[in-house]
């Protein structure tokens, strides 16, 4: 196996290989038995300053990567777009100059322009990691999402996944489908047809538009939740609606003829895309997802540190 990534920067999971994320993975076990360990922390970056660039409001995305940080004793620089210069009408390349000129190695950044990251990569000589941009792509999160997959079932291969919901404004989406081919499984999506984007057969997955045909077919259900905040218009005719087809509650599931893993990227809307019994049942595995994001990010930053010239 390859010992070092392929790429200097994880601006999306179509730039990256298998091998890469085979190593990504093997590097994510032996963090995930460090931060089960007493004492949670190791000093692999000690030398090393990471500041987060946030123009998006985050909760989780962020505290996952600052966690991650602190796991490996980096230094920490915290920014947010909303209380800072941005505001005033500072560019994204200003903005990230004046963080460089503090001796910055590595940028964690969100942002609601899709290539972003891609941008940033070319201007600055710090290493990126796209935490988010616009409804293109988000690497770590269908990381965390195959490892967890990995986990449960003994492999991702072979496996075959429904992804629910809005599949047009998600980044989650489309960086789950990369990864998934990728490793071999087979994919499918289902939402309503306003929410599928055209042409998505193109990427090698199929549309089901029907949530408990794809149920039945499927090992593993990724349930997404509507992104209200990305819609200018109205793709469905109501909430109501939406939750009678497309939502999973726990009669739908004790209805199947097999037991399905339930994943979700979170945040949950709670009785929209899936039900608090379904939420919080066995057969959901979202606290793990969240707990191997902790594991999975340190492996990128790890790797990606590696690469950066001393």
């Amino acid at each position: 196996m390859r010992s070092e990534l392929s790429v200097d920067h994880l601006l999306g999971i179509k730039y990256l290989d298998k091998e890469d994320i085979e190593l990504i993975f093997k590097t994510a076990d032996h963090f995930k038995e460090v931060i089960n360990r007493p004492i949670k922390k190791v000093p692999s970056l000690r030398d090393i300053t990471i500041a987060n660039l946030f123009f998006e409001n985050s909760t989780r995305t962020r505290l996952s990567f600052e966690l991650a940080e602190k796991r490996l004793s980096a230094d920490i620089i915290n920014f947010s777009a909303a209380s800072s210069s941005v505001k005033k009408g500072e560019t994204l390349i200003d903005t990230v100059n004046n963080i460089l000129s503090m001796k910055v190695d590595m940028v964690v950044m969100r942002h609601p322009n899709p290539g972003a990251g891609i941008f940033l990569s070319k201007h600055v000589n710090a290493r990126i990691i796209n935490a988010g941009d616009g409804a293109h792509e988000h690497p770590t999160q269908a990381l965390l999402d195959c490892y967890s997959i990995r986990e449960k079932l003994g492999s991702v291969n072979g496996k075959k996944v429904v992804i629910v919901g809005d599949i047009l404004h998600s980044r989650v989406a489309l960086s789950n489908i990369f990864a998934l081919k990728l490793l071999g499984a087979e994919v499918k999506v289902c939402g309503p047809k306003t929410l599928i984007p055209k042409h998505i057969e193109s990427l090698g997955v199929k549309v089901e538009g029907n949530l408990k045909a794809a149920l039945e077919w499927c090992d593993v259900a990724n349930m997404l939740r509507v992104q209200n905040e990305r819609m200018d218009i109205s793709y469905f005719p109501s909430t109501r609606e939406y939750i009678q087809q497309y939502g999973l509650n726990r009669k739908i599931l004790e209805n199947l003829n097999k037991e399905i893993v339930v994943m979700h990227p979170g945040p949950i809307n709670r009785g929209v895309e899936i039900t608090s019994d379904v939420a919080d049942s066995k057969q959901a595995i979202i606290l793990d997802q969240v707990q191997n994001g902790v594991a999975v990010r340190m492996a990128v930053i790890y790797l990606l540190a590696s690469k950066i010239e001393q």
